[in-house]
């Protein structure tokens, strides 16, 4: 999926996610600890087939289509996920989004990434409500969701993080898919075999 400046596609196994993961500074911001290569492609693996979990990894589209053939690898700036955690509530899903790449943050992937996922979560998941947890120091991040709409609902100490939630009103809805609107879908072959 597509929309201005931001695509969207399955996640496949990839080195460079690794190595962005080894990040002390993405560690801290996403509240992950480093893996060795194995286990992040176990984790990668898992992604693709949980059916609680949606992750997608963000391209920059402007590189992708500028190219004359560039590699998905060389247009990846970071992921964007929906889980769907709440046996209670299959309405509710909490979303994540991490632009890895220091040059492609504050350029609006991540608010392109973010509007993508909730379209898709609306649209094919029938979710309903969003919830974002993000550390207390993430300051760009919480602005981001803001703007998207959410509100602050709860503040954990022992976490140091933030939950922020919206609830998809009728107004709220028609907001999401008029921003989404000039999203293109195109179906996704996964040609790339897993690294041997």
């Amino acid at each position: 999926m597509c929309l201005g400046t931001a695509c969207v596609r399955p996640v496949l196994c990839s080195c460079r996610y690794h190595e962005w993961m080894q990040s002390e500074e993405l560690q801290r911001l996403t509240a992950s600890e480093p893996l060795t290569l194995e286990q992040e492609y176990g984790m990668q693996r898992s992604w693709r087939e949980d059916t609680d979990k949606c992750t997608f990894i963000v391209l920059d589209a402007e590189k992708w289509r500028a190219g004359p053939s560039p590699s998905e690898e060389s247009c990846m700036t970071g992921d964007v996920n929906l889980f769907l955690t709440d046996l209670e509530d299959p309405t509710l899903g909490e979303i994540e989004v991490m632009i890895a790449e220091p040059s492609c943050r504050g350029r609006g992937l991540g608010t392109e990434a973010a509007l993508l996922m909730m379209s898709y979560g609306v649209t094919k998941l029938g979710l309903t409500t969003f919830e974002a947890k993000i550390g207390q120091g993430n300051e760009p991040s919480i602005r981001m969701f803001q703007k998207l709409h959410f509100e602050q609902v709860a503040v954990s100490s022992v976490f140091q993080e933030v939950t922020l939630r919206l609830t998809m009103t009728e107004p709220e809805r028609q907001w999401l898919l008029e921003k989404t609107s000039y999203v293109e879908e195109k179906p996704y072959r996964d040609e790339l075999a897993e690294p041997h």
